[in-house]
């Protein structure tokens, strides 16, 4: 008796220790017996604890670790982003809120975001593909564009020096790799009186900036300078051309991210380089160099390419969602304006808005998460579940508006399969895929089995809910064909149809109104009250199930003050104007679906349950996999089930809410190609999930069902109607 009080008083050390290393035991696999008798005995080594012990709390400590999911945040409101957005029930969104220290990022990260103005030992060989691409791209037309410049200021006589800073510089961007430029100081006795003042201040002043914005030249201190005949010749004559074509240079390495180098040195071109005195620009070859050079390093390019720039972000948000950004912007003004299709198609508008949808909902996620980071949990639930499907419902709604104005039964089944195939991929496809990526760098990964099991009730239930009403119509609807001929010629005998379905107007609807309607309605009130429960089921009564833990410990700048990248208020800006921009392009998508439908050799069930269903969650599958790859497969399974969960018990209600305040052609009656694809998904998902590990096998057969599924879909007939 007198032990059990000192185990309790050991409880909570004993949990520290479970936390700190439950993450080795789900990347490493070590002996589980030794571990299991140092969190039971830690002031006693693995070898002297007896093994019964070990026995006994070996199962404990496995659990603890299945079920614990410990996350390391970096700073106070990283850590109440996580706590505040990884529940259950809730879209994960990874995206980091706040800046992280320069000092504690690796080498590969600084070495993006550094000017290119600094000198680095030899590296090796300056001839690589990247460069060479740049030759073929840019380098080529640079440098004949520098000659041409060259002789164009050497005729003006007065603008010589800028020719020969041309002529240098032609030579430079043929091939920059392995050269220098420099600024260096004029000699004293070249200088006029009055511009000594000037020139000496300028010295004293240097200061640096991010590349992209330029350094503050220093030549506008020397009034001299620009006070010249043939600076002011070089401003009208080849400053401006220069800056187009760097300017061309710019965007076009920006757009292909890999090249942002390039883009770099560009733009650092066109502020710095192109400003400065031409006598005071001094062009060298690093194997030139043997000393320490003398004067300010303006440019230093090594390399053209770097595959690392997909980590690359401005402002906190991704190079690649600020690369998308002006497609919204043209989306929006091919639609609104070219109304008449005379610029461009419907299909090329209808692709446009589709793929504009993906950077706003990763704009959308962003502001989400930057509110829940700097707001309390009630709040962070409160946008979560209002924002969290937005972009799902906003599609949706708009089709079945223009569905219904048109008298077009279509966009009622798009609709339908974009339901259906949102639910089978999220169930399917996005675990699967999440399942092979992370188990190609860990052997086998380990999940929350509890957690799963949760959410695959809620499955089972919600999809027996949606589905309730079209087996109901099964059972007591009336079969009726369109086309039906007589195979053996016999009038009894068998007959051949075509187009068949179950109607539910017969008898002027008394079986749609008076029984299918109520079960409708009934299904949309159950299904949001048991998300609810699964709500409070797993984040008050038996929060332990879902079990996230938000560690403090190692954190590499828990000693910084965390610089937020969108305050509050520019949070919400971005999330209102994003959700604007989103109703436009889902207008618009829906506007011009129509002859994709109609001219289209392709099922209106696959379009569908593909392009309409995925493409908008492809910044779920991108979140996914990054949790997978850091070994936070719970995380990844989690994100799929939340967003299949979330379209059974809140996107389907809200829909069959709307069709009361607005009459549509959506009814919740599928057809059986959904109702058995869907089944047979969460079936298939829930016994993959039963035993709380997984491995690249297990993920390959989960995408392998998906691909058959799409298949199926894809030789499938249009539905009827259609």
């Amino acid at each position: 008796k007198a032990a059990e009080p000192r185990s309790d008083s050991n409880g909570p050390r004993r949990g520290s220790l479970c936390d700190r290393h439950c993450a080795i035991i789900n990347n490493v696999q070590g002996d589980l017996s030794d571990l299991a008798c140092h969190l039971h005995c830690p002031r006693v080594p693995p070898a002297i604890c007896s093994p019964p012990c070990c026995q006994q709390h070996l199962d404990e400590v496995c659990e603890s670790c299945m079920v614990k999911t410990t996350l390391t945040a970096e700073n106070a409101v990283e850590a109440n982003k996580l706590s505040n957005n990884y529940k259950f029930g809730f879209k994960k969104w990874k995206s980091h809120v706040t800046a992280r220290p320069w000092e504690d990022r690796s080498e590969i990260v600084k070495e993006l975001y550094s000017d290119l103005n600094v000198i680095r030992s030899s590296g090796g060989s300056t001839v690589t593909c990247g460069n060479v691409l740049y030759l073929l791209l840019f380098g080529w037309w640079l440098s004949l564009l520098y000659v041409l410049l060259a002789a164009v200021m050497l005729i003006t006589v007065v603008g010589a020096p800028y020719g020969q800073l041309c002529w240098d510089l032609a030579g430079y961007f043929l091939w920059p790799f392995g050269k220098v430029i420099q600024k260096v100081e004029v000699p004293k006795s070249r200088r006029a009186l009055g511009a000594r003042e000037a020139s000496a201040e300028a010295r004293g002043t240097g200061e640096t900036s991010p590349l992209l914005s330029g350094p503050v030249p220093r030549c506008w201190a020397d009034t001299t300078h620009w006070q010249r005949a043939g600076t002011v010749v070089w401003l009208c004559l080849g400053y401006p051309v220069l800056v187009l074509a760097h300017g061309l240079v710019c965007v076009t390495a920006w757009l292909l991210i890999v090249l942002i180098p390039v883009a770099k040195l560009s733009a650092r071109t066109v502020t710095t380089v192109l400003l400065q005195p031409p006598e005071q620009v001094l062009i060298r070859r690093l194997k030139m160099t043997e000393v320490p050079l003398e004067g300010e390093v303006i440019l230093c390019c090594y390399h053209a390419v770097n595959f690392y720039y997909y980590k690359y972000a401005v402002d906190g948000i991704n190079v690649f969602a600020v690369n998308l950004l002006p497609l919204v912007l043209v989306t929006l003004v091919l639609g609104y304006v070219d109304s008449h299709n005379h610029l461009t198609s419907s299909s090329i508008k209808f692709t446009l808005a589709l793929l504009s949808i993906m950077p706003l909902s990763y704009y959308i996620g962003m502001a989400i998460a930057s509110i829940s980071a700097q707001s309390n949990f009630a709040v962070g639930a409160v946008v979560n579940a209002t924002f969290g499907s937005i972009t799902e419902l906003t599609f949706y709604i708009t089709a079945l508006i223009k569905g219904s104005r048109e008298g077009n039964r279509c966009y009622a089944e798009i609709v339908k399969s974009a339901l259906t195939g949102t639910l089978v991929g999220c169930v399917l496809f996005v675990p699967g895929l999440c399942m092979v990526i992370g188990g190609i760098r860990h052997q086998e990964q380990r999940f929350n089995s509890r957690s799963a099991g949760v959410s695959s009730a809620l499955l089972f239930l919600s999809v027996g809910g949606v589905f309730a009403p079209t087996l109901f119509s099964k059972v007591y609807g009336k079969l009726v064909c369109g086309e039906c001929h007589n195979v053996t010629q016999n009038p009894l005998g068998h007959y051949l149809c075509h187009n068949c379905h179950f109607d539910l107007m017969d008898n002027n609807g008394t079986l749609y109104y008076s029984h299918v309607q109520p079960l409708v309605y009934t299904v949309s009130l159950l299904l949001p009250a048991a998300y609810l429960i699964g709500l409070f089921f797993t984040l008050k009564t038996h929060s332990h199930i879902y079990d996230i833990h938000i560690s403090d410990c190692h954190m590499p700048g828990h000693h910084h003050s965390a610089v937020v990248h969108w305050s509050r208020w520019q949070a919400l800006v971005i999330l209102l104007l994003s959700t604007l921009c989103m109703s436009a392009c889902a207008d618009l998508a829906t506007e011009h679906i129509n002859p994709i439908l109609t001219n289209s050799t392709i099922s209106q069930y696959f379009i569908g349950v593909t392009v309409l269903a995925m493409v908008p969650e492809l910044p779920e599958i991108v979140n996914g996999i990054q949790f997978a790859l850091q070994n936070n497969l719970s995380l990844s399974i989690e994100i799929g089930n939340c967003i299949a969960v979330q379209v059974c018990m809140l996107q389907i209600p809200i829909l069959v809410l709307f069709t009361i305040f607005y009459p549509t052609n959506f009814t919740l009656v599928f057809s059986d190609l959904h109702v058995y694809a869907s089944m047979f998904s969460v079936v298939l998902m829930n016994y993959i999930f039963m035993d709380g590990k997984c491995d690249y096998f297990q993920g390959t057969v989960l995408v392998m069902v998906y691909f058959i599924l799409l298949a199926v879909y894809f030789f499938a007939p249009s539905p009827s109607g259609c």
